[in-house]
């Protein structure tokens, strides 16, 4: 799908389903997501990037490391899809990449490569990002991106109970760029 130096970001396989179960459930990687889950619930999560794939041309993709295929974590661009709240139909970026490769710009390689995929070949106005106010990497790397924070967008995650802080989600956007 995309290459970028240091990456390749590609739609899901079945056999990525234990790995990155075990790259993502830690405790420091599910911080922001609840806590450590049952693998079945990462099985879904892909299940349902393999089904915007299918649908979209487009899903939040494996990111594996060009130099060893390593899975290296989740990035990528899917429909927001979260009825009732301003975001339903957003064209989302987001990213999961896993703590060993913490520090190293992955996650804004990996993005960057995906935004410009998203222009490139969605008519789409603006990309979007949302995650949880206490999540400053995240949100530190929209900023970086260029993203600026909507918090006319703002909302609360509907599959996340009502008195859980994880649930009060932020938005940040960017918006498609003037043609030149």
């Amino acid at each position: 799908m995309i290459t970028t130096p240091r990456l390749h970001l590609r739609p899901w396989r079945e056999a990525d389903k234990p790995v990155f179960h075990a790259l993502v459930n830690t405790p420091a990687m599910m911080a922001h997501f609840g806590g450590p889950v049952p693998q079945a619930k990462h099985d879904a999560i892909l299940d349902r990037q393999m089904e915007q794939q299918a649908r979209h041309g487009h899903c939040m993709w494996a990111v594996d490391l060009r130099e060893t295929g390593e899975l290296a974590g989740v990035c990528g661009l899917r429909i927001g899809g979260h009825p009732g709240t301003p975001v339903p139909e957003e064209l989302e970026i987001g990213w999961r990449i896993g703590e060993k490769f913490w520090g190293q710009g992955i996650a804004r390689e990996a993005a960057e490569a995906s935004i410009a995929w998203g222009w490139a070949h969605s008519a789409r106005p603006r990309i979007a990002a949302w995650t949880v106010i206490g999540n400053i990497r995240s949100w530190g790397l929209m900023e970086r991106l260029g993203m600026r924070r909507r918090s006319d967008l703002d909302f609360r995650h509907p599959d996340i109970d009502p008195a859980d802080p994880l649930g009060a989600m932020i938005v940040y956007a960017i918006d498609r760029p003037a043609a030149s």
